[in-house]
C-alpha cells in the first residue's frame, strides 16, 4: 500500500531531498513550507518522478494553518502514514546581542512548529490505529555549539519531545505508531545563507559537511526500521559517543571549532534576519547550499574521525596529570606524564583502529555466513 507523506519545510534543504526520495519511491506526499512557488513548482517534480504530490503552503507557528495541512493530507489520500517535521530557522549571535524577539521566533518555529505538527499528525494517526511521526532535529541538540543559543535549546527540545511522545504512547497501548528523533550533523543546505546573523561575520557550513540525500536516505529508513533516536554519519556517532563520556573536553573542542570554522574571519557580514520572519527568495528552493556536502562526506580515517579520537585522548592526559596533583612524587607525576602522552597518541590513532576493528567484524560475519551456507549444502546432499 502507498505511503502517505508530510513534510514541513519541504522547499529546499533536507526537507526538499527528503520529498524527492519518498517521490521516488512513489509515495502520495503533502508538501508545506511558507513558500508557494517553490512548493509548487516541487510538486511538479514529485509528479514527474512518478508520485501523486499535493503542495499546501503552511506556516508553521500557526496551529490552525497545521490542522488545515493535517485536513489536506486526510481529504485528498485518506490517512498520514508518515509526518516529517522539518522546519527549521536558525540565528547566529552571542547570546547577549541576539534580539529577544528572534529568539522567541526561532523556539515559535523550531519547537512550537513541531507540537503542533505533531498534534494534528497523532490525532489522525491514534484514530487509524498506526503511522510514523518524524522529527527531525540535530547533533547540535546532544552538543550544543556557541552563538546559536536559541537553536541549540530548540533541538535539544525536539529531542525531548520525541521521548516523551514515545513514552506517553507506550503507556496508552499505541504500538503501532513511532515517534522518530533524527539528528544530523552540518549539511550541505542553503540553510547557513538563510539563517540571521547578528556576529559581523558569514556563516559557512562546518566540516565535515554531509550531503542532504544522506540525511534523506535515514529518514526514508526510518519509516521501515524506526528507530527513538538516529544520529546520522559515523563522524556524528562518535561525536555523541564521546560527549557522554567526556561532556567538557568535547564541549570546549566544540566550541573552538565553531569559532574557527563555522564564522568566517575573512568574509563579513551585515546584521540581517534572514528569513526568520520573511521566506528565502523561490530561486533558493535548492536541496544542496553550495558547500559540496557529497564531495566533502567524511571517512573514518578522516579529521573528524581524528579530531575526536585527539579530544579524549587530550581528556586522558588531563585526567591523568590532574589526578597527580601534589601528593604524589616527582616520579609517580613523570609516570604519569608518560601514560598521557601515550594516551593521546593511542587516542590519534584509535581511528584507524575503529576502521579496521569494523571491518574485521564485517569479514567475521561474512565468513560464518559462508560456513553456515556451505553446511547447508552438504547436509541436504547427504539427505539426497
Amino acid at each position: 500500500m502507498t505511503d502517505v507523506v508530510v513534510i514541513t519545510g519541504a522547499s529546499s534543504g533536507i526537507g526538499r531531498a527528503t520529498a524527492l526520495r519518498f517521490a521516488r519511491a512513489g509515495a502520495c506526499l503533502v508538501l508545506a513550507s511558507r513558500r508557494d512557488t517553490a512548493l509548487q513548482q516541487l510538486a511538479v517534480e514529485c509528479q514527474l518522478l512518478g508520485a501523486e504530490a499535493v503542495s499546501f503552503a503552511t506556516d508553521v507557528t500557526n496551529p490552525d494553518a497545521v490542522d488545515a495541512l493535517a485536513a489536506e493530507a486526510v481529504e485528498n489520500f485518506g490517512k498520514i502514514d508518515v509526518w516529517v517535521n522539518c522546519a527549521a530557522v536558525s540565528v547566529f549571535a552571542s547570546f547577549e546581542t541576539v534580539p529577544l524577539e528572534d529568539f522567541r521566533r526561532v523556539i515559535d518555529v523550531n519547537v512550537m512548529g513541531y507540537v503542533y505538527g505533531a498534534r494534528s499528525a497523532l490525532e489522525v494517526m491514534t484514530d487509524q490505529g498506526h503511522g510514523v511521526l518524524i522529527n527531525v532535529a540535530s547533533l547540535v541538540g546532544e552538543v550544543p555549539q556557541p552563538y546559536t543559543a536559541a537553536y541549540c535549546m530548540s533541538k535539544a527540545a525536539v529531542r525531548a519531545l520525541g521521548a516523551s511522545l514515545r513514552q506517553e504512547l507506550a503507556l496508552s497501548k499505541h504500538k503501532h505508531i513511532r515517534v522518530v528523533t533524527i539528528m544530523p550533523p552540518t549539511v550541505d543546505t542553503p540553510f547557513f545563507r538563510h539563517a540571521a546573523n547578528y556576529t559581523g561575520r558569514a556563516v559557512v557550513a562546518m566540516p565535515p559537511v554531509y550531503s542532504a540525500e544522506h540525511v534523506a536516505k535515514a529518514i526514508t529508513r526510518a519509516v521501515r526500521a524506526p528507530r527513538a533516536e538516529i544520529v546520522v554519519g559515523a563522524t556524528g556517532k562518535a561525536l555523541v559517543d564521546r560527549h557522554r563520556k567526556h561532556p567538557r573536553a568535547i564541549e570546549a573542542q566544540m566550541a573552538a571549532q565553531t569559532d574557527r570554522t563555522q564564522l568566517s574571519r575573512k568574509h563579513h557580514s551585515v546584521d540581517t534576519k534572514g528569513n526568520l520572519y520573511i521566506p528565502a527568495p523561490n530561486y533558493d528552493a535548492e536541496v544542496d547550499g553550495g558547500w559540496k556536502g557529497r564531495s566533502r562526506m567524511p571517512r573514518a580515517s578522516g579529521s573528524g574521525w581524528l579530531v575526536i579520537g585527539l579530544v579524549g585522548g587530550v581528556l586522558a592526559a588531563v585526567t591523568l596529570l590532574g589526578d597527580s596533583g601534589d601528593r604524589g612524587k616527582k616520579s609517580r607525576r613523570g609516570r604519569r606524564s608518560r601514560q598521557a602522552v601515550t594516551a593521546v597518541a593511542l587516542s590519534v590513532r584509535s581511528a584507524e583502529a575503529a576502521k579496521m576493528i569494523a571491518r574485521s567484524k564485517r569479514n567475521l560475519k561474512k565468513a560464518r555466513r559462508s560456513v553456515k551456507k556451505h553446511a547447508r549444502a552438504v547436509s541436504r546432499q547427504a539427505a539426497a
